[in-house]
Order: structure tokens, then C-alpha cells, then sequence
């Protein structure tokens, strides 16, 4: 190699790429194919809806909210793979009827492969991306499973066809390469040799571009040898990202194919590069608000798929005519690689893989658009002509010209000199370069002769122990990386963790795995687990402590999230349909142990509702990375512990209906006891950043023998992943209703504080008063009998905090303080008491006037039937108090706030047509005071004949009847309002209480004792408080009617 490298040197300008000038001006767009999957598991539970529709190469896309915001697109290929198809006896999903709509593999190849195969053999450099959302269909568009072969075995079987094929006329080798890119740092998934903790660096060349050093070219002989070689590849790449905690859909995988093809008679040489690519997971992290994390946004594990977007956006706008100065191929690993891909020397088909669920349009959307920019990009694909072949016609052709100069000596008579002894060896020296050059494919056959007898009696040796023996089968998140690693379990004992050098160890590494975890023992055709000190193990979503005996299929999780499947001895193994335990089965497992588990509505339908079940996965997705997160807080010292919460589980808004959920990560310093409540998108991308320092952490550990030694991780706190600025945090929620205020009826209630999920944070003491404009409280006397007669009239009202008791969250830390926050109907701005500090059972004594100076139906309709929101936030020392923010809250002179004001804008709108009116009203007000004047007379007239009829004594009580009515009538009201705040007590107190996760039969009995007892105090209460307002009503309209004399 050294001899052919000097030769390239010394050849110099002779060994650029050649194309024919046609070739030189063509131009390539990208073309780009989609294809629509069908519904997952997920999908179909979440009961989800087909959102896009396709004709021909068009594909539309309808937003789920909104059935008349419609996007259409069109590109060069588009298949509709989610309906219309059934599997045959062999297992391949075929249409189900001929010539039906459905996209099967083999129309996909036809389509994309058959071209990049064609251009491969006319020397072109070809490219296949696969891009979508994790889970949208790539694995299987590019890889497959079982008979249902992708893109890339199939292209490999018609590579190896064609060559046998011209094997007459050319001689072709075929070397593969298969590579991955995580954070910025490329594996070779093929090299034999330890890997490096920074990765293979990737160099630039003039001649050759960008290029991986030291990146293993395997030649191959068959497609056989490809799909061993990808099997082998697939084990490192589960291996390597257990190993380092990586997440494989956050990595770009790459495998390349380089094709070179020697025409003898032509003399030719065209070598071409095949690259086949499955790109991370484009989807979005769904947030629960517009937060903005403090630290970067999408580290160096999204930078590469960040960088082609910016990539493929610019080279669309030169596509269009636009001026665009820097197109930013050197910013990640993954553009440089793909630099001669989009925009260079390549002919370049992308495929965008979609799910058509209304649950995942954002995501889809974001893809269409992706893919629309990437089929505007052209490029200049050349035919390669290989520079190492060029150089042997030159050597040839050198030796030719020496021979015949040697010849011409040799006639002109003249003996051996100094410069016939010159050309001999040159001539020689040409000579051995050549053999070299020609023999370097044969020396590769026989140097990777040796790794493929190795590797087939490897294969030989698994699957005859697999006849034998139990073993574990490992789970992985990405579907093709599963059941890839199977540990054996022999007879006799076997221990499990990082220590490799005993004799009877079976090693594993994993975050969270114990240098000895677990011992297997097998005696008897019967396998137990027992979890050493300190060890995690959880069998079938439970953890153990103690030896337990396995049975065939179940589920094992080691340390934080190295998961197998058991497999018992062949004689246990029936037809059981394994492919149903993966990974979200595991981690369902553990949910439903935690009590997260999804079941039947309270109406009574069998069908989940979709928003709990995006919650349910979000909830399951995040549990192993959340368990990571705490491993890693362990091991870097960091004090910091992380817990999956389901936020607004228990509450609900102002009209009782339940709030939107979400799935939140709380984060506690154990040391400070400082809480953080982070969103989704934040704790996933915080995560990423915790692995980078983990990693460099490991690195260390590396370099330095002893371990034991290091100290912990210490980092700036403006860049520790683990640590934020405290701020308030939202306990929990109280609902003080306001029904009493449309009858001017005092209210005074203790009200419970719950959690997010249900828990009682505290009680707090309320008051509903209302009163006079000056805040002094009404009387019986002004109690409504009909909510209506406040309409149009003024209403003042005071709430009143009294006191918070026995709050957990200054129980948990004294050093914490509380407010109350709350906003009364329209009422532009969220109102806080004064922060209390260190007191367990804080005094609020604060008290708030709200006034509607002319009461509507839309505030009558508001105090019937909602509830003021009472907000409990917990304060933490070095966090900013709340405050309200007055600028847009309007005040009376007392200062009451003003509620209930007229629409400025509605005003606005109606001025002209109220002029009008005005004007017609005036002209009908002249007739009515002349008629109100006749009308007054006769009034007059009548009340003096009435006035002689009765006397004045029964005149008297005939007037004061009414009111004493109305009094005992506002009385029962009262009562009965305040009994029903006691049943409204109970009521709650029934919706919460359940039975414990760890209760027994005894424990169960026990509480359905507890639930009837409740049951019937409650139906007690009820019928009391009815039955005694039926007795104050029926009263009333007795008396009434002995009296109804007075009234004819």
C-alpha cells in the first residue's frame, strides 16, 4: 500500500476523476418517494384517524382540528402502504386484490432500487436516504422483516445477479462498509479491534473528499456474505449503544457499498459507491407550553440532523435562483459525509416514510415539508473513472514506450549502458507495481476468507446451544436491533455483570449493572436468578430481591434498562408468538406495578380515551430514560433525583371539566431538597446532555486505573445538566364554587388543596361574602329567591383567604414558603396573597372586593356554574416572589376590582346602531310621558276607593306579608346550601378513596367495609338536607295559604 500511495503521489494531476463532457453539465434533482405505513398497535388502541389521503404522486395531509386546512403535495414517487393488503402462506404482505392500491416491497424496489442499482453499474455514485419519524416505517423500507426483504437485501441480491451475469466481460469487486453516527462521533460497526471513546475521525482529500479514516472495507463475494455482515454490524451496534447508554434512534446509520468494475477489453474501470442510509428519528419533542430550556437546544446528538435540514434548505434555494453565500456541509460528521449526496457527484432518492395518524400531524407535516425542499436540490452525478486503474494503463503504457526505446538501442547495436540499465528498471519496478495493484483483490478475499470461516462457525455453534440451552434474549427500543444478543445459560452457576475474567461469568455492561449483579443457576432443567447486594433486577415488571425461578418468556430487566426476554429449554418452547414482547411491552409492565396502567372509561366504552393513551405511552417512553437519569445522577455524585409525574391527573377547570394531561419529570436535589418541575422536551433534551458528561466521565474512568479515585463531577452550574434556577412551582389546585353568590347567600368553606395526581397538599379555610359597595356584609333580608333579579343591577362580593393548614410542602422543608393565586371571571390578571413563610399552618388573612357595576347574564351564567380556582404555589429560598401585575385591571374608588365590563370592542361596533335607537326611543318617550300622566290619575283615584274599602291596620300587615315570605324562604335556602357543603365533602372524599396497590383479600374486604359506611353517611346527608328543604318550602306555602285571604 505504501508503493501504491507514492505512485499516486508521483502520478500527480493524472490520477483526477475523468467524465465525459456530456455528463459534466447534467444535472440530477433528487428524487423523493413517500409512503404511508399502516396503523401501529398504538394507533389503532388510541382509536386514531386516517389524516392523509393519496392519488397518483400526490399525497394531501388535513389538520385534525381544524377539517378545512388541507396541505397537498407531489413527488416523484408515492405509496399508499397502510390499507388494502393481507399476508400469504408465506408471511409477505401482498394487495389484497390484483391490482389494487397497495405498496408492497417489491413495487418500492422496482421503483427506487432497480435505479440505484442501474446507476451503479453505469459507474454513477448512488445515495438512498430514508427519512420520518421513529416508528413512521424506515427499518422496514430499508432493512425489512423475515420474507418481506427492504431495499437494501434486495438491491444486495440484484448487485450479485448482475455480476454473475457480465461476468464474461468484466470482473467486479464489491466491498462493504457499514458505520454509525452518534453525537457527533462515527463507529465502525464491522472493526475487530476495541473501540475508541472518540470515534473514527473523518479527513477531507482533494481527490477523495471527505472520507472516515480507518473505516474496515470488506470485500464480498455473495449477498450472503452482506446479510452476515449486516447481522454482525447490528450486533455492535446493540452491543455499543447499551454499552454507552446511546439511544439508536437518535443515530444515523450508513452502509456503503463500493462497486468497482474492470472491462479488460476496454480497458475501463468504472467504481462507483453505493450509499444506503437510515437516518435518526425526525420527530418534534411535544411540549406542554412554549418553555425555553437555559441550555443549547439539540447538542451534538441532533447537529447532524439539524445541519441537513440547513443543508438541504439551501441547496433548494440555489435551485430556485437565490443567493445563498455558505452551504454548511463541514458543520456535522453526517453532511460531510453526504457531501457528494446533495448537491455533488451522486444520483440521490430520498424516501419520506410517514404514519397517517391524527395524533402524529405535527410530525408528518414537518416531514412533507422536509421532503419538498430535498426534491428541489440538483446535482451533478459523473461516471467515476477509479484513478488505481487509470495508473495501471498508464504503467502500461510507460512500459510499452521503455520497451520499445530498449528495442530501438538494441538494434542500433549499442551494449548496456548506464541508461539501458536505467529503463530495465524502471521497467521492473513498473512491473511489480502492477502485479501489486492486480493482486490487491485477490490479498483482501483471502485476508476476509479467514473472518468469514470465523463467522460461520460462530453462527454453526449459536444455533446448535440454541437447541440446547436456556438462554436471554436482549429488547431493544429500535425493533432491528432486538433479539440480536443471546447470553447462554449452562448447566451449573453462572454469574451475571461487568466482570469478564472469571471462568463461569456471563458479561454484560449496561448503566446501573453491578461488576457482579446476578448469579444464574441451572440445575435440573430448572433456571433461578438471584440479585446480588445492591443489584437491580426486575422480573416481569417487578422487582426482586431474593432467588426466583424462571419461566419460559419471561421478562428480565438488569440495572437501569437492559432488558431480556427468557427462553427455557427447547421443550418448553411452543408456537407462542414472541414478537409481542417488545419494548413497550416491557415498560407497560413496569407502569402498570407503578399503578400506571390503562383501563376501561368510566362510561363504560371498551376504548381508551386517545389523550390518556398519548399520556400512557409518553409515560412508558420516559420511565427507562428517567431510570438512566437517576443512574447517572448516582454515579457522577450529583445528589439528584428524577421522578415521572402525570400532570393535571386530578384536576380540573372552573367548570369542573378535567384540564389537558401531560407527562412531567419532577426533579429533586436530595441535598438542598430544591424541586424542578420539567417538561418532556426539556427532560429529553437535558438527558441528552447528561449522557455527554456521563460519557466524558466514563472516558476518565478509563484512562485512570484507579477507578476508586475519582472524585465527583463538578461543573459550572450555567452548564450542569442536572441543576436550573428554582422557580414557583404549582402544587395543587382548590375549587371554591359560586352558585351562593347568584342568591346573595354567604358562603364559608374548608376547602381541600390536591396535587397533580390526587394527593391532599393542604387544607385552606375560604370565604364567599357578599356585601355593600363599602364592603359591609348584606343580611337575610337580602338573600334572592330568583338569581334573575341581580341582572342589570350592581353586585359586590368579597373572597376571603382565611388560613392554609397542614401544608406537605413546608412539612417536607421549612425553609419554603406558600401563596395563593386565583383570577375571578374576567378579571384580566392572575391576583396573589402576600408570600408566608416557614409556617406549616400559614395565616393568609387576606381578603379581595370584586364589583360588577351592571350584571350580565354572561356573569350570572359564570356564578351558577363555575368555580373560583384557588392555585397553592410553593416558594423555594432564591426563587422570585409572584406578584400581580395591575396595568390592565380596572378599580372602584373603594378598591374593588371590576369585573364584568362591556366588550370595548363590541361597543365600538354597536355606537352607530345605538345612536339610531336613541333617536326613535326619544320620539316614543314623548308619547309614553303623556300617557304615563293619564294613567297616574287613574292610579290615584283607585288607590283612595281602595283605602276606604280596608282598614289601615290590615293594610299594614298585607305589606309586610311579602317580605317575611321571601325572609324564611332565603332562610331554607341558606340551610340547605350549607348542608349540601358537607354531602359536596363526602362526595369527595368517595371519588378518592381506593383501595391500596399492595392490598390483600383482607385489605380489600376491609375497604369495601370503608366504601359502604361512606356510602351510606352520604346518602344520609343527601336525603337530610333534601327532606328538610322540602319541610322549610312546604311550611312556607302553608302559612302562606292560611293567609291567602289578606292577598285576594
Amino acid at each position: 500500500m505504501r508503493e501504491l500511495n507514492s505512485v499516486q503521489c508521483v502520478s500527480g494531476s493524472s490520477c483526477d476523476m475523468r467524465a465525459k463532457a456530456s455528463d459534466m453539465h447534467s444535472k440530477d434533482c433528487v428524487k423523493v418517494a413517500v409512503r404511508v405505513r399502516p396503523f401501529n398497535k398504538r394507533e389503532r388502541d388510541a382509536g386514531s384517524r386516517c389524516i392523509i389521503s393519496l392519488v397518483s404522486t400526490s399525497i394531501s395531509i388535513q389538520d385534525p382540528r381544524d377539517c378545512h386546512n388541507r396541505r397537498s403535495f407531489c413527488f416523484d414517487y408515492a405509496y399508499w402502504s397502510h390499507s388494502g393488503f393481507t399476508r400469504d402462506q408465506t408471511g409477505l404482505f401482498v394487495p389484497k386484490e390484483l391490482g389494487g392500491r397497495y405498496a408492497d416491497q417489491h413495487s418500492v424496489f422496482q421503483d427506487l432500487g432497480v435505479g440505484i442499482l442501474e446507476n451503479a453499474l453505469q459507474g454513477y455514485n448512488a445515495t438512498l436516504l430514508a427519512y420520518g419519524q421513529t416508528g413512521s416505517g424506515k427499518s422496514y423500507s430499508m432493512v425489512g422483516y423475515g420474507p418481506n426483504k427492504g431495499l437494501v437485501p434486495k438491491l444486495c441480491d440484484r448487485l450479485f445477479e448482475a455480476i454473475r451475469e457480465h461476468q464474461e466481460n468484466r470482473q467486479c469487486q464489491v466491498f462493504f462498509s457499514m458505520l454509525e453516527i452518534y453525537n457527533e462521533q462515527v463507529v465502525d460497526l464491522l472493526s475487530r479491534g476495541s473501540r475508541s471513546a472518540a470515534g473514527l475521525r473523518v479527513r477531507e482529500e482533494l481527490q477523495r473528499g471527505f472520507y472516515v479514516e480507518g473505516l474496515r472495507k470488506i470485500p464480498c463475494e455473495n449477498a450472503l456474505q452482506v446479510e452476515q455482515l449486516m447481522e454482525q454490524g447490528t450486533r455492535t451496534r446493540t452491543t455499543a449503544a447499551t454499552q454507552m447508554n446511546a439511544n439508536s434512534s437518535r443515530s444515523h446509520m450508513l452502509i456503503i457499498l463500493q462497486l468497482k468494475q474492470i472491462f479488460s477489453k476496454e480497458s475501463i474501470t468504472k467504481q462507483s459507491n453505493i450509499n444506503l442510509v437510515d437516518l435518526a428519528g425526525s420527530e418534534r419533542q411535544r411540549s406542554s407550553g412554549s418553555e425555553a430550556d437555559r441550555l443549547k437546544e439539540g447538542t451534538a446528538i441532533n447537529l447532524s440532523l439539524t445541519t441537513l435540514g440547513n443543508v438541504i434548505s439551501a441547496l433548494a434555494d440555489i435551485a430556485v435562483g437565490k443567493k445563498v453565500v455558505h452551504i454548511p456541509y463541514r458543520d456535522s460528521v453526517l453532511t460531510k459525509l453526504l457531501q457528494s449526496a446533495l448537491g455533488g457527484n451522486s444520483r440521490t432518492v430520498m424516501i419520506a416514510t410517514l404514519s397517517p395518524a391524527d395524533i402524529c400531524y405535527e410530525e408528518s407535516l414537518s416531514t412533507l415539508r422536509y421532503a419538498e425542499r430535498a426534491k428541489r436540490i440538483q446535482n451533478r452525478a459523473v461516471v467515476n473513472e477509479s484513478p488505481t486503474e487509470r495508473l495501471v494503463k498508464e504503467l502500461k503504457a510507460e512500459n510499452a514506450r521503455l520497451l520499445q526505446k530498449l528495442s530501438r538501442m538494441d538494434q542500433e547495436g549499442r551494449r548496456a549502458t548506464d541508461e539501458s540499465k536505467e529503463l530495465r528498471q524502471l521497467l521492473t519496478q513498473n512491473e511489480l507495481q502492477i502485479r501489486a495493484i492486480q493482486t490487491l483483490w485477490e490479498q483482501h478475499l483471502q485476508e476476509a476468507l479467514k473472518d468469514w470461516e470465523q463467522q460461520y462457525a460462530n453462527i454453526t455453534q449459536e444455533r446448535r446451544m440454541m437447541q440446547m440451552y436456556p438462554y436471554i434474549l436482549n429488547i431493544n427500543e429500535d425493533a432491528q436491533l432486538s433479539g440480536v444478543v443471546k447470553l447462554f445459560i449452562q448447566e451449573g452457576e453462572w454469574g451475571i455483570g461487568l466482570c469478564d475474567s472469571a471462568p463461569r461469568s456471563i458479561s454484560i455492561k449496561g448503566l446501573g449493572i453491578q461488576e457482579h449483579h446476578a448469579v444464574f443457576r441451572n440445575e435440573q432443567r430448572r433456571v433461578t436468578l438471584t440479585p446480588l447486594t445492591g443489584s437491580k433486577v426486575i422480573v416481569n415488571g417487578n422487582a426482586v430481591y431474593e432467588t426466583a425461578e424462571l419461566q419460559h418468556l419471561d421478562r428480565l430487566i438488569l440495572g437501569s434498562n437492559c432488558t431480556y426476554l427468557f427462553v427455557g429449554y427447547p421443550s418448553e418452547r411452543g408456537g407462542e408468538d414472541w414478537g409481542r414482547y417488545d419494548y413497550d411491552y416491557f415498560q407497560s409492565e413496569l407502569a402498570a406495578a407503578e399503578g400506571i396502567h390503562l383501563s376501561e372509561s368510566s362510561t363504560g366504552c371498551s376504548q381508551t380515551d386517545p389523550s390518556l393513551l398519548a399520556v400512557f405511552y409518553d409515560y412508558i417512553q420516559l420511565m427507562p430514560m428517567v431510570a438512566e437519569a437517576n443512574q447517572m445522577s448516582q454515579e457522577l455524585s450529583k445528589g439528584v433525583e428524577f421522578k415521572l409525574e402525570i400532570k393535571n391527573l386530578a384536576l380540573s377547570d372552573s367548570r369542573g371539566h378535567d384540564l389537558q394531561k401531560d407527562t412531567v419529570v419532577r426533579v429533586t436535589s436530595a441535598g438542598s431538597k430544591q424541586v424542578w418541575m420539567w417538561s418532556k422536551a426539556k427532560f429529553v433534551n437535558r438527558k441528552f446532555l447528561m449522557e455527554e458528561v456521563y460519557q466524558q466521565f466514563k472516558a476518565a474512568q478509563h484512562e485512570d486505573n484507579r477507578v476508586e479515585c475519582l472524585p465527583a463531577v463538578v461543573l459550572p452550574r450555567d452548564k450542569d445538566p442536572f441543576w436550573d434556577p428554582v422557580e414557583p412551582l404549582l402544587l395543587g389546585t382548590a375549587h371554591l364554587w359560586l352558585q351562593s353568590l347568584a342568591f346573595r347567600i354567604p358562603l364559608e368553606e374548608q376547602l381541600e388543596v390536591l396535587g397533580s395526581e390526587g394527593t391532599e397538599e393542604a387544607i385552606l379555610q375560604a370565604q364567599l361574602i357578599p356585601c355593600t359597595s363599602t364592603g359591609l356584609p348584606l343580611g337575610e333580608d337580602d338573600i334572592l329567591i330568583d338569581p334573575s333579579e341581580v341582572l342589570g343591577r350592581r353586585l359586590d362580593f368579597q373572597l376571603v383567604l382565611d388560613q392554609c393548614c397542614g401544608v406537605r410542602w413546608i412539612r417536607e422543608a421549612r425553609n419554603r414558603g406558600i401563596q395563593i393565586g386565583f383570577r375571578v371571571f374576567d378579571c384580566g390578571e392572575l391576583l396573589y396573597t402576600p408570600a408566608v413563610w416557614h409556617n406549616i399552618n400559614p395565616l393568609l388573612d387576606h381578603r379581595v372586593q370584586f364589583t360588577s357595576l351592571q350584571t350580565s347574564q354572561r356573569l350570572l351564567d359564570y356564578l351558577q356554574s363555575s368555580a373560583v380556582v384557588l392555585e397553592l404555589w410553593g416558594l423555594q429560598e432564591g426563587c422570585s416572589v409572584l406578584s400581580s401585575s395591575l396595568g390592565a385591571v380596572r378599580m372602584t374608588a373603594e378598591g374593588s376590582f371590576i369585573i364584568d365590563m362591556l366588550d370595548p370592542q363590541a361597543t365600538l361596533s354597536d355606537s352607530a346602531e345605538l345612536s339610531c335607537s336613541v333617536r326613535a326611543l326619544q320620539q316614543d318617550l314623548e308619547k309614553l310621558k303623556s300617557l304615563n300622566e293619564s294613567l297616574r290619575k287613574e292610579n290615584h283615584s283607585l288607590r283612595e276607593q281602595l283605602n276606604t274599602v280596608k282598614n289601615g291596620g290590615d293594610g299594614v300587615r298585607g305589606r309586610s306579608l311579602r317580605p317575611s315570605c321571601d325572609a324564611e324562604f332565603a332562610r331554607a335556602l341558606k340551610v340547605f346550601y350549607h348542608s349540601m357543603t358537607s354531602v359536596r365533602g363526602q362526595l369527595q372524599r368517595l371519588r378518592r378513596h381506593r383501595p391500596s396497590e399492595e392490598s390483600d383479600l383482607l385489605g380489600l374486604r376491609l375497604f369495601v367495609d370503608e366504601q359502604s359506611r361512606l356510602l351510606r353517611d352520604f346518602s344520609e346527608q343527601l336525603e337530610d338536607s333534601v327532606s328538610t328543604l322540602k319541610q322549610d318550602i312546604a311550611a312556607i306555602v302553608r302559612r302562606k295559604r292560611e293567609r291567602s285571604g289578606i292577598w285576594s
